[in-house]
């Protein structure tokens, strides 16, 4: 269930009533018996996210709080970026992040770069990407995805140039984040920066291993992919697996993806 203004406005009243019951006034509250479910959601990732030594695991958790709690995010990934200097996407809700991610690393243009490259607060918003005026050549192509506003916070928000990456919010509607939201994604993407300043896992050793397992997770699904195929199409492992790479060139996306894409459809087929 995701929590919105109304669940901030009855957090804030229940923490004013139940402050006034404190010493002097009568019994002790118990306030765990009275956190609304927003305060409950964030109570309950800042103690899991210490729990995780990895990169993934905690960008992983904060990626799956981002969509419970943010009432407009449609779409969450995180952009962090690499020992070369590039951008990638380890973790996300959805396919469709991963590729308005991969655009934007393409035209070197869009929400997730400008917030991990600016400085200051690094908050970007475009509450209409098809629009173009902020990213000419990233927000059309957004938008004939499927996705119309945008909201990415960089990793540390309020931190200089030098940031790991980006928490990203994608909406299906025009205008369809706020500033309600832009609060909300701010809070998590600085318990994910304490989280991984935190733990061993932001050294160049656990990025290269988390890569590495990254990779053989693609390697997988494109066996799976092309198992798929040569039972559909009784066709040969070279053939599935030409056929995997043309789609790939055809549609301009990696060939794990195009395995990802049919691996989760193969029901559809």
């Amino acid at each position: 269930m995701q929590a919105g203004v109304g669940d901030w406005a009855e957090d804030d009243r229940r923490f004013t009533v139940e402050a006034g019951a404190g010493p002097g006034t009568g019994d002790a509250v118990e306030f765990a018996d009275t956190l609304g479910p927003l305060a409950q959601e964030f109570v309950k990732l800042a103690e899991t996210l210490m729990d995780d030594t990895t990169v993934l695991g905690v960008l992983s958790r904060v990626v799956t709080a981002a969509k419970a709690v943010v009432p407009g995010a449609d779409l969450v990934s995180v952009t962090m970026r690499t020992a070369t200097g590039g951008f990638e996407t380890p973790v996300r809700t959805d396919l469709l992040a991963v590729r308005l991610d991969e655009l934007q690393y393409r035209f070197t243009e869009g929400p997730c770069v400008a917030a991990t490259l600016a400085r200051g607060l690094g908050v970007t918003f475009d509450a209409d990407v098809g629009a173009g005026r902020q990213y000419p050549r990233w927000g059309p192509a957004a938008a004939s995805a499927g996705v119309h506003s945008v909201l990415a916070v960089g990793l540390f928000p309020g931190g200089g140039a030098d940031r790991l990456g980006a928490l990203n919010a994608y909406s299906r509607r025009r205008a369809g984040l706020d500033e309600n939201d832009r609060d909300l994604l701010l809070v998590l993407a600085a318990h994910a920066s304490t989280a991984l300043a935190a733990t061993a896992a932001t050294d160049a050793a656990e990025l290269e291993a988390a890569q590495l397992r990254e990779a053989l997770r693609s390697r997988d699904v494109i066996g799976q992919a092309k198992g798929i195929l040569m039972e559909r199409r009784g066709c040969s492992e070279d053939e599935a697996f030409e056929t995997l790479r043309r789609a790939s060139q055809s549609l301009n996306v990696k060939l794990a993806r195009v395995a990802e894409t049919l691996v989760e459809n193969r029901g559809r087929l």
